[in-house]
C-alpha cells in the first residue's frame, strides 16, 4: 500500500523533535530539564557537555546511534574542551549538520558574542540571566517553535 501525500506528511510531522542541550553546566541543564517538565513537554531530551560530544552525539561517534533528525539545539557559549563558537563553525562546515537549528542559552549578553552567534545562522539568543520564569518563558517559546515551523529532517 503506497502512502498519500497527505499521509506522508502527516507521519513526518508526528515524529517528535528531539532537544539536544549542550551545557557544561548541571544547574543550568536541570533548570532546562525542570523547564521542560513544568511545560510538560515530554520532547525526547539529550545532553552534551561540550561541543565536542555534542558533534560526536551528532555524528554517531560516541558509540551511541546519531541523533536522528528532527533535532534542536539549545548551545551555551563557554564551555571546556570545545566552546560553542567553535561548535557552531562544525556544525555550519558539515553538510549533514548545517541545517540544524540552533538556539544559544547563554549567560553572556556581551554584544559581540549575540553578533557572532548570528552570523552562525542560529535560530535565536536567549540570555540565562533568570532562571526562572523568563527561563520558562524562553523555553516555551522554544517548544512552540518545534510544533509551528517545519524542521529539517
Amino acid at each position: 500500500m503506497v502512502a498519500t501525500q497527505q499521509e506522508k506528511s502527516f507521519d513526518v510531522q508526528t515524529a517528535p523533535v528531539k532537544f539536544l542541550i549542550v551545557d557544561d553546566d548541571v544547574v543550568s541543564v536541570m533548570a532546562v530539564k525542570r523547564a521542560l517538565k513544568k511545560l510538560k513537554i515530554i520532547n525526547p531530551v539529550t545532553i552534551a557537555r561540550d561541543g565536542q560530544h555534542a558533534l560526536n552525539i551528532l555524528r554517531g561517534d560516541c558509540g551511541e546511534d546519531s541523533l536522528l533528525s528532527p533535532y534542536l539545539v539549545t548551545l551555551d557559549l563557554n564551555m571546556p574542551r570545545m566552546n560553542g563558537f567553535d561548535f557552531l563553525e562544525e556544525v555550519r562546515k558539515d553538510p549533514k549538520l548545517h541545517p540544524a537549528v540552533i538556539f544559544v542559552l547563554s549567560t553572556s549578553d556581551a554584544p559581540t558574542d549575540v553578533a557572532a552567534a548570528y552570523e552562525s545562522n542560529i535560530a535565536g539568543y536567549i540570555v540565562k540571566d533568570d532562571l526562572g520564569d523568563s527561563f520558562v518563558k524562553a523555553l516555551e517559546m522554544i517548544d512552540a517553535y518545534t510544533k509551528v515551523v517545519e524542521m529539517p529532517r
